[in-house]
């Protein structure tokens, strides 16, 4: 156990799933004290059910990341289970797969409120007392955040302003002693393109991409828990990833090529080699 995270109190929106729950348990086996929040009453339940076996002190609140009411309740009931935040992880998140041509844009504006709104309600009313404790705001972001991707308009556009936000409030917190950690993982083993949205707003269903292959979503946790520990504030985690980031910098006409080319090749992908 490592004695500085010991009792701290982390949220974790979107914690029932995916990269939330992977890091529930660990951030928990650091003797944190969690708090996992979830739209899906079940999926929430399981999670919890898995933290108890774990013997993770937690709480369970289901919530809807987009809904400000909601993120100002989940604040109140944090404080009023243990008196303090010191770790906020944004990460409850959706994606979507459509060309933007065909897209109806009620799927941005859902994207758009679970990505960013989300991120930015929570952070909002955790933010005074993140300021008590000089503690760490992680926003959970992707490579998408950097460099755009074909069919998923919303997704990207809800990450680059999602880092454009925590880049702000990490400069304005500059002499406060609060932490800012943008994250981005690249393609990870999760639910999320199970229920990435279509163009009429349906979920797809099933996973154009070989699961197996990709990231785990306990890598990519354990990732954000060292770069919480090291206070950084990026954490791109593959050398793959970097690369990308780094040539989209510098070639930006070639990486718009390379990025198309490598995205039709998924499975069902809605536009042509």
């Amino acid at each position: 156990m490592s004695s500085n995270f010991r009792g701290k109190v982390v949220i974790i929106t979107g914690g029932s799933s995916g990269i939330g729950k992977a890091c529930a348990e660990v951030f928990g086996k650091e003797g944190c004290r969690i708090i996992i929040t979830g739209r899906t009453k079940e999926s929430l339940n399981e999670a919890s059910s898995e933290l108890n076996k774990m013997s993770i002190e937690h709480l369970a609140i289901q919530a809807d990341s987009s809904l400000e009411e909601d993120n100002k309740m989940v604040i109140d009931r944090a404080i009023e289970k243990y008196g303090q935040i010191d770790i906020f992880i944004a990460n409850a998140g959706i994606s979507m797969r459509a060309m933007f041509n065909d897209l109806d844009l009620s799927v941005i504006k859902r994207v758009m409120d679970t990505n960013f709104y989300g991120a930015v309600y929570g952070i909002k009313y955790a933010l005074p007392h993140i300021l008590k404790t000089k503690g760490s705001i992680v926003g959970v972001s992707s490579v998408a955040g950097f460099r755009g991707v074909p069919a998923r308009s919303g997704y990207s556009a809800s990450k680059f302003a999602l880092q454009g936000f925590l880049e702000v409030l990490r400069t304005e917190l500059l002499k406060t002693g609060v932490h800012v950690l943008i994250a981005c993982p690249g393609f990870t083993s999760s639910n999320i393109r199970v229920t990435s949205l279509t163009k009429d707003g349906s979920p797809q269903g099933q996973s154009p991409l070989e699961e197996k292959n990709l990231m785990t979503s306990e890598e990519v946790a354990i990732k954000i828990l060292n770069a919480v520990k090291k206070r950084k504030i990026f954490s791109i985690m593959s050398p793959k990833d970097r690369l990308t980031v780094f040539l989209n910098k510098l070639f930006p006409s070639f990486m718009d090529k390379m990025v198309y080319n490598h995205m039709a090749k998924e499975e069902g992908a809605p536009f042509g080699k």
